[in-house]
């Protein structure tokens, strides 16, 4: 049992903080994108810092933020809150795992755009088994689905990446 069960997430508190992706869910229209879209800079620096290993620590902050955080935003807010994108910030770092930035951003920036649309396409659409992942128990289930949805993503932004 996480502290967060016992009582609602609030701006004073980290635990907030981190559940809206430093504030990126509190966007009144589209907070998912936005919250995947204020991952990016994150990301970004994570891999031109460690490189791959840089992205994925970044990725196990950000699962460990979304499961520790999930039941206290459920509790106050609803199930899945809009709001809550910490889900999206461990998803939306998938697509770049093992990728090495070049540190050019006309070579990186197409490379970001691209993990980011395919990455909301894919957790937007919910194909392929996402929508079931989506109904796993939570917390689970709110990162399940987000996870799934950024692995599909690597998937094609590797064949991108290896075609063009």
């Amino acid at each position: 049992m996480t502290f967060l069960e016992k009582k609602p997430p609030h701006p004073r508190n980290i635990a907030f903080w981190l559940g809206t992706g430093l504030g990126s869910g509190l966007t009144p229209k589209a907070p998912g994108t936005a919250g995947s879209l204020a991952a990016l800079p994150f990301i970004y620096g994570a891999g031109l810092i460690a490189g791959p290993t840089g992205i994925a620590a970044f990725l196990l902050i950000w699962i460990a933020a979304s499961l520790f955080t999930a039941p206290g935003f459920e509790r106050a807010y609803s199930d899945d809150p809009a709001l809550f994108v910490a889900d999206e910030w461990a998803g939306q770092a998938v697509p770049f795992i093992g990728i090495s930035f070049t540190g050019s951003l006309a070579t990186d920036i197409p490379i970001l755009l691209a993990g980011f649309i395919l990455f909301r396409i894919f957790d937007i659409t919910k194909p392929l088994g996402i929508k079931k992942a989506e109904k796993l128990p939570s917390p689970l289930g709110i990162l399940a689905d987000d996870l799934l949805a950024g692995l599909y993503a690597l998937l094609l932004l590797k064949l991108l990446i290896m075609f063009l």
